[in-house]
């Protein structure tokens, strides 16, 4: 199939699109009238009980299942999350790292050439950056990855980089700092096993009475805990939207970061989790967990000035708030089973 029949954009495949970024794009893409093809292995032991959009479960590195899937629809663009994303479990086990989120991109950007697909999103990181240099960290900031999560997300961004010149598609590659909350009345949240994110084990620390492991309490920040840029997860999918507007619009490949544009500490945190649930939660300190920089905050004004990005819902309030009632909704389902359950 040519690329001058795939003009409007229509037929998306999201690849890890019943993950928990994935399911929130495909979600808003469907309320705005596309035909989603969602595929994803649901190694993290999700179901996909939604009606809404194709789901088909498949591994996107099984190059003769995703044949099959690029030979039965008309591709239009490509929104590549599928990945593996635990910077410490990266550390302990690098090559799964590299052959999930490299040589899977590989794969999906050689079938992407094949079938002379137009355009890709590409779900990345500011894992990229490193140690930050300066704050609030810009897109031009130099990569310098400090754990093999982030390297593998470097590296499958130069993938889709050097494969966009040589084979003229166009691109977007935005990078996430930390996504948070849940569109929980729709069913859609935060969901692995194990949980590592911290306002998913403070819930479950709030909510099972477990204590809650703080790692590092004397870094250079406001209260000796990390800052993270926290955006709601509505938010981020709505820059997906954004983003594949603006893609089909002027083919024009972009680098962007996606961060609500502030910071919020662990500890803060804990103080907001504690407010939203009327629970004081038992905080046991830890060492500093290996490649966790002390702050990271991003700088948006790309996103903001390109896409006409306004983040909405991201505030401390509105995604731990989010984020509880898809816990809540979660144990209902599964009601002795708080540890397979994240907000």
């Amino acid at each position: 199939m040519s690329t001058s029949s795939r003009t409007n954009a229509k037929t998306i495949l999201i690849t890890g699109g019943a993950g928990y970024v994935g399911s929130h794009i495909a979600f808003l893409l469907v309320q705005k009238g596309y035909q989603v093809i969602i595929v994803d292995s649901l190694v993290h032991g999700q179901s996909w009980p939604h009606t809404w959009g194709t789901f088909l479960q498949g591994d996107c590195g099984d190059t003769h299942f995703m044949k099959s899937i690029f030979e039965s629809y008309a591709i239009d663009t490509i929104v590549h999350c599928a990945a593996f994303i635990e910077v410490s479990e990266s550390i302990k086990n690098p090559l799964a790292y590299y052959l999930n989120n490299v040589a899977v991109t590989l794969n999906i950007v050689q079938l992407m050439v094949f079938y002379q697909i137009p355009r890709i999103i590409f779900s990345s990181t500011c894992a990229v950056y490193g140690q930050p240099e300066q704050m609030p960290m810009s897109e031009e900031h130099r990569l310098n990855p400090l754990s093999p999560y982030g390297m593998s997300k470097s590296m499958a961004e130069q993938i889709i980089k050097d494969a966009a010149r040589a084979h003229e598609f166009s691109y977007t590659i935005l990078r996430y700092f930390n996504a948070a909350g849940a569109l929980a009345e729709y069913g859609l949240g935060e969901y692995h096993v194990p949980e590592t994110h911290a306002i998913p084990r403070l819930l479950q620390a709030a909510y099972s009475g477990a204590p809650f492991t703080l790692f590092g309490t004397d870094y250079a920040t406001i209260d000796g805990t990390c800052v993270r840029d926290y955006t709601h997860v509505a938010d981020i999918a709505q820059a997906h939207v954004l983003s594949l507007e603006y893609l089909t619009k002027t083919q024009q490949s972009e680098i962007i970061n996606l961060g609500a544009g502030k910071g919020t500490s662990v500890k803060q945190l804990i103080a907001a989790v504690e407010l939203a649930t009327s629970t004081k939660i038992k905080v046991v300190p830890a060492a500093r967990r290996s490649g966790d920089a002390p702050i990271l905050i991003a700088n948006n004004t790309k996103a903001v000035s390109l896409l006409g990005w306004q983040p909405q819902l991201s505030d401390s309030k509105s995604m731990v708030q989010s984020a509880a009632a898809f816990m809540r909704s979660a144990a209902n389902r599964l009601p002795q089973s708080f540890e397979r359950i994240s907000a």
